[in-house]
């Protein structure tokens, strides 16, 4: 398990993250969604809360420029799961899911964003809430080292959570032209603090160039019951 400022301060641009894991404590199922951007169209978002989730929305509207790709729900509830993801794949995994179609079968009817020539990889995670536990996956739909000919899908699972150890994934293995993959396996983490800390941790970890939104959300375990924290560059 690495350190968690470490890690996410590893490249100036990892992208777009997601964390899953437990809280220190293990009362709390913790998620974390960032965005980062390098274009004045990626930097022009931040976040809003949209019923139990949230959308992205257009800091100014008229600088908005192509919204096909940066305009999304990354995070909606679905029953007793939270689904989140880098893309409109958000609204794939909750349609296909309400009609009664699993988290994998979802993404097999999509692939990474068609933005030549860095084909940015789809990431996403889900945790399910049941009996007073919890498991979560994680996603990442990605091409072939560049090819788009071949889209490469990874599925992990973890059904049994660690109190303060969580996963990282990120679609940008560092900055580049063009931007490089995420390879491996999701990254493990340790996770420690009440929300605000963690929310700080991470904020604070990100590259003060390129940050751009994040997202925090704590699950009581027992309960449901949900609190989350919104922070944006763009005020």
């Amino acid at each position: 398990m690495n350190n968690l400022k470490e890690e996410i301060s590893r490249t100036s641009y990892p992208g777009r993250g997601i964390i899953i894991g437990m809280s220190s404590d293990g009362k709390s199922v913790v998620t974390a969604y960032f965005i980062m951007g390098r274009s004045e169209n990626s930097r022009n978002r931040v976040f809003v809360e949209d019923g139990e989730g949230i959308r992205t929305q257009a800091h100014d509207p008229a600088r908005l420029e192509d919204p096909s790709l940066i305009i999304y729900a990354p995070v909606r509830v679905f029953g007793n799961n939270t689904i989140v993801t880098n893309g409109d794949q958000t609204d794939t995994v909750y349609d296909l899911m309400k009609a009664g179609k699993t988290f994998e079968e979802a993404l097999f009817t999509r692939e990474f964003e068609p933005d030549a020539p860095n084909y940015t990889p789809r990431i996403s995670g889900i945790i399910t809430l049941e009996d007073g536990s919890f498991t979560y996956k994680l996603s990442i739909l990605k091409s072939a080292n560049g090819n788009p000919e071949c889209c490469e899908r990874f599925f992990y699972t973890y059904d049994k959570p660690f109190a303060g150890k969580g996963h990282f994934i990120h679609t940008y293995q560092q900055d580049g032209n063009p931007l490089p993959s995420f390879c491996g396996e999701p990254v493990g983490l340790n996770i420690s603090g009440d929300i605000d800390e963690f929310a700080a941790a991470c904020w604070e970890s990100l590259d003060d160039d390129n940050k751009v939104s994040l997202f925090v959300r704590y699950i009581d375990i027992e309960t449901g019951k949900t609190e989350s924290r919104i922070i944006n560059k763009n005020q």
